[in-house]
């Protein structure tokens, strides 16, 4: 997700980015760009020369790590400093916890489209996040796409639909396709046609400015063969099954959390 993010600030020309990876071999995807990475297997204290100054400090670690990780940079900060943490299961109590006193935390959760720019990110504020800061980290993920503005409670919820969502849509172009070669199609030609077919749909979806339900019912023709596959969907409560799956995302978070 870290390197989502930083591919995106990059390709939109922010500068003055700074990473940090574990291995020197993870060096390498950030050749070419403006980011200037650095190994802590080749410099053990490369978290805390990367953070010197920053005004925006993002913490894309693991859950497990991530208190450990701030601990280890609080001292580092910068007074005015904001850190975002992209922790899943990790209220800002625990965040705030794990730093020095009256740091600014932001919890944010993003999802992998902001390597392109279209992305939807979630954002909840700490108790000493001022208003300037706030408005920082705001307009730094409104580059990267959408920005929400949710409660802490809620965060780990957006993480479910828009974190987890593009590996739904993906499972979707799979079966589809996979349906498509079942028909007698190649699985080139199945792949393409899928895709384009969500892409376009979405497309349209944008350029009118029309509800799902609008545009769906605008290609559902009574009686016709869309609507003989629609029913196939809603007599196997295709909604049911999402909203299942959702909760075992949401049970998930929630055991990462310790709730």
């Amino acid at each position: 997700m870290g390197s989502a993010i930083l591919a995106g600030l990059d390709d939109a020309g922010v500068r003055d980015l700074r990473a940090t990876t574990r291995s020197r071999s993870s060096l390498a995807r950030y050749g070419g760009t403006g980011i200037t990475a650095t190994a802590l297997e080749e410099d053990p204290r490369a978290n805390e020369a990367a953070i010197a100054g920053a005004g925006i400090v993002i913490s894309g670690v693991k859950p497990v790590g991530t208190a450990d990780l701030l601990r280890q940079v609080g001292p580092a900060l910068a007074p005015d400093a904001v850190v975002v943490s992209l922790a899943v299961g990790t209220p800002i109590a625990a965040l705030e916890a794990a730093l020095p006193p009256g740091t600014q935390v932001v919890r944010a959760m993003p999802n992998t489209p902001v390597r392109v720019r279209r992305g939807v990110t979630g954002l909840a504020r700490g108790t000493a996040v001022t208003d300037e800061g706030f408005a920082a980290v705001q307009e730094l993920f409104g580059v990267l796409g959408e920005v929400l503005v949710l409660d802490d409670e809620r965060i780990d919820r957006i993480s479910t639909i828009s974190g987890s969502g593009p590996a739904y849509v993906y499972l979707l172009l799979e079966r589809f396709a996979d349906a498509a070669v079942g028909l007698g199609f190649d699985r080139a030609d199945a792949e393409r046609a899928v895709a384009q077919t969500f892409s376009g749909a979405l497309a349209l979806l944008d350029a009118t400015g029309e509800s799902p339900t609008a545009l769906r019912r605008g290609v559902t023709s009574p009686n016709g063969t869309t609507a003989a596959a629609v029913a196939v969907f809603e007599e196997r409560d295709l909604g049911g099954l999402i909203a299942d799956a959702l909760q075992g995302a949401i049970r998930r978070a929630d055991e990462i959390a310790g709730r």
